[in-house]
């Protein structure tokens, strides 16, 4: 199916937005003007760890009983069922540069990780661009090789903003890469409507044999000679996180003035533009833009309830039933947490779960058996959990 093709298959949502929320102090229990029913959950958030260093990224290895959390100065540290392991995973401060949105970002295990100990990292490097590297285990199982990288990808950043971050393997076995516009406020490269460059997109990659990395045969712009192979999809400002779940790609993409939103696809869906700088959700960015021949955002809201989306998962754990199937996400300005259920290509049973508001919310994660985990800049890491 083209990129075109695609586009006709997609529905567009609109949803109407109500109220605002603002940032308290920490967790506490209030929000106002929520987005949805306001959900009295049976759950609650359980601090798993504190003290960390600005926490972006929680990830399990397939199989495996522990979890990575990836500090953004350039460390990822254990954590086990006794607790944070003292000696990190992987120490790479020496070339990471961190401030602000710059930093050690994200982290993806290779699906053969049990065996070959591969695993790739998405930073920024000393002259703050964007570095994709792989590493390997040391003798130490609980030890990467700080050692053994292979860079596979380097992209430069204009700017020190809008880097993107997250890296994941998808079900097709390719490494899909996060690429913001490049920075600065309003796309001043345009680069989100340039497929000329990586800036702005979604990146599919095959690194399965050693760097440089292949170019899968099914990215939609292989042979199109004004546009960049490694492109699955565009018009993206800041998709800081995204994930795969039962067929679909879900992308929280940091908005500018006014929206910030997620947008859904089936993940076979190749080619598509997800709008900006001719779109801010789906209001016009550009003076008499259209908004012919992009996807519009399954979801928006207006920056009078949050100014930067936190995307999330579909939770598939076994601790919290009534949360089954539901996507999670949250803002990192306004601290709440809120769920919909994908149900085709429309959205049902919007929540805002009655919990503490998260200061600074950076990330989710997911653990080996599904269940879900909620970062904060400020150090802490938190598991959501049945209410006591």
């Amino acid at each position: 199916m083209s990129h075109f093709d695609s586009v006709r298959y997609l529905r567009v949502v609109t949803l109407a937005l109500t109220g605002s929320a603002g940032l308290g102090a920490c967790l506490e229990s209030e929000a106002t003007g929520p987005r949805g029913e306001v959900v009295d959950a049976p759950y609650m958030l359980e601090q798993v760890v504190g003290g960390l260093s600005s926490p972006v990224d929680l990830v399990a290895p397939p199989g495996d009983t522990r979890t990575f959390i990836v500090e953004q100065p350039g460390r990822i540290r254990i954590l086990t069922a006794d607790g944070l392991v003292a000696q990190p995973f992987l120490d790479i401060r020496d070339r990471v540069r961190f401030g602000g949105e710059r930093g050690l970002l994200g982290l993806a295990f290779s699906p053969d990780f049990s065996s070959t100990g591969r695993f790739f990292v998405h930073y920024s490097d000393l002259d703050g661009n964007t570095t994709v590297s792989r590493f390997e285990l040391s003798g130490d199982p609980s030890v990467a090789d700080a050692d053994s990288e292979a860079i596979y990808l380097q992209v430069d950043q204009p700017f020190s903003n809008h880097n993107g971050g997250q890296i994941a393997f998808g079900p097709d076995g390719f490494l899909y890469v996060g690429l913001g516009d490049g920075g600065s406020a309003n796309d001043p490269l345009g680069s989100g409507q340039d497929t000329g460059t990586l800036l702005g997109s979604l990146l599919r990659l095959d690194v399965w044999a050693p760097p440089p990395y292949r170019i899968p045969s099914g990215n939609p712009f292989v042979g199109d000679p004004d546009a960049r192979d490694e492109i699955w999809a565009y018009g993206l400002r800041n998709p800081w996180r995204f994930s795969f779940d039962d067929g679909f790609l879900f992308i929280g993409d940091v908005g500018q003035n006014r929206w910030e939103e997620i947008n859904t696809a089936p993940e076979q869906f190749a080619g598509l533009n997800y709008g900006w700088n001719r779109l801010e959700g789906d209001m016009c960015f550009q003076q008499g833009c259209s908004v012919g021949g992009t996807i519009l955002p399954t979801l928006s809201y207006p920056h009078s309830d949050g100014c930067s989306v936190t995307g999330g998962y579909v939770y598939r754990g076994a601790a919290l039933p009534t949360l089954f199937g539901h996507y999670v996400y949250g803002d990192y300005c306004s601290g709440w947490i809120r769920t919909f259920r994908l149900v085709g290509r429309e959205i049902a049973d919007e929540q805002t779960l009655e919990l503490p508001l998260v200061p600074n919310l950076t990330s989710f994660g997911v653990d080996g058996v599904g269940e879900l985990y909620v970062l904060s800049q400020n150090g802490d890491v938190f598991r959501l959990v049945p209410a006591r």
